[in-house]
């Protein structure tokens, strides 16, 4: 699962994803520094996992993970090819959640490429860039479908009416998640398109040091502009976020944030929140040798979740042996939480909690 960091040239992006994931992308004061996307695979910070780490003391300790992509800067005329575009669409489109970051700083020395700071314009340029593309997709499956719909095909017309609701939205400068649809019309006829308008969306307001708590009045003019768009609002330093992820001493890191007033670093929030954006969640092993955070997609059942470990769990899946996180930090081992009769043995229909600490019987 991916979530790709968009933006226009100059708004910060490179300088993110950089401190992000301690890859190094190249950034400099012009557009198109980032031609290839740049993929960075970024831990999941998890107190959770950190707090098991010490109660079990295995041999290692993994973190769930989460691939962030930085993608090049959009610029008007990128849905018709201007600048770097259709690669730069392309590459949206592979990603399965958009972190699309505004620049709400003043800063002389790094030119914008329209010449003003102005976050909700910039917006609206990415925004309409995104939309032109999904409406060329939307009116090739339209050519289709209504042929099919005038053959008096029952399906084909239920699908034509969901697509021109999606045209009309796009048309009127609705992004695809905006638009009015019902939950089967998205299931069956919008997801399967993979519209770029339609995958959940982050907006990363970039501010000056000064602005990292409390932010701007950019940072409110973008809040109060994408307030019915279901979408979350970062506020985040992006330069001084740069710095602390540069320091290698958890000590000194945590002065630094205590210094402008944080309790922990924004590119934290982020990745959590590019992790829920995702729709993802954790659950956890425990043993001797290794504590590990596993991913799987909300709403997995336990022989999915047993299948991200290898694929022969889920095949073979038993049954599977739960303890709440709350109940193992209560009791502080697995065998107190046996002996206190806490852990539950789980059938195929469970449906994995966020949080449990899970071990998996399995036949193959």
């Amino acid at each position: 699962m991916k979530a790709g960091i968009v933006g226009l040239p100059n708004v910060g992006k490179s300088t993110l994803f950089n401190c992000l994931s301690n890859a190094k992308a190249q950034s400099a004061n012009f557009p198109f520094c980032t031609i290839e996307p740049n993929i960075g695979v970024v831990n999941v910070p998890d107190q959770r996992l950190t707090k098991l780490g010490e109660l079990v003391n295995p041999e290692r300790i993994v973190p769930a993970t989460v691939e962030i992509v930085d993608i090049a800067g959009l610029v008007k005329g990128a849905s018709k090819g201007e600048g770097l575009g259709n690669q730069f669409l392309g590459n949206i489109r592979e990603t399965d959640a958009i972190l699309h970051v505004l620049r709400c700083f003043e800063n002389d020395n790094i030119v914008h490429v329209d010449g003003s700071i102005n976050p909700i314009r910039d917006k609206e340029t990415i925004d309409m860039e995104l939309q032109l593309k999904d409406l060329e997709t939307v009116d090739k499956k339209l050519e289709k479908v209504k042929r099919a719909a005038k053959t008096g095909n029952k399906e084909a017309q239920k699908e034509e009416t969901a697509l021109l609701k999606v045209k009309q939205g796009l048309e009127e400068g609705k992004s695809v998640r905006a638009i009015d649809l019902t939950e089967d019309e998205r299931k069956e006829f919008i997801k399967p398109l993979q519209f770029i308008t339609d995958k959940p969306v982050m907006y990363v307001c970039n501010v000056e040091e000064s602005s990292a708590v409390a932010g701007n009045a950019h940072v409110e003019r973008v809040k109060e502009a994408v307030k019915d768009e279901n979408a979350e609002v970062l506020v985040l330093a992006v330069a001084t976020e740069a710095d602390i992820a540069e320091l290698e001493d958890y000590e000194e890191r945590q002065m630094f944030l205590q210094d402008i007033g944080l309790d922990e670093a924004g590119s934290a929030k982020l990745i959590r929140g590019a992790y829920n954006l995702l729709n993802l969640q954790t659950y956890f092993t425990a043993g001797e040798k290794e504590v590990r955070a596993w991913t799987i997609k909300v709403g997995s059942s336990a022989p999915q979740a047993a299948g991200v470990i290898h694929t022969d769990f889920e095949k073979g899946f038993i049954r599977a042996e739960v303890i709440s996180y709350e109940d193992y930090v209560n009791y502080g081992s697995e065998a107190k939480v046996k002996e206190a009769g806490k852990m539950r043995v789980e059938g195929k229909e469970y449906i994995v909690k966020d949080g449990d600490i899970m071990h998996f019987r399995f036949n193959v």
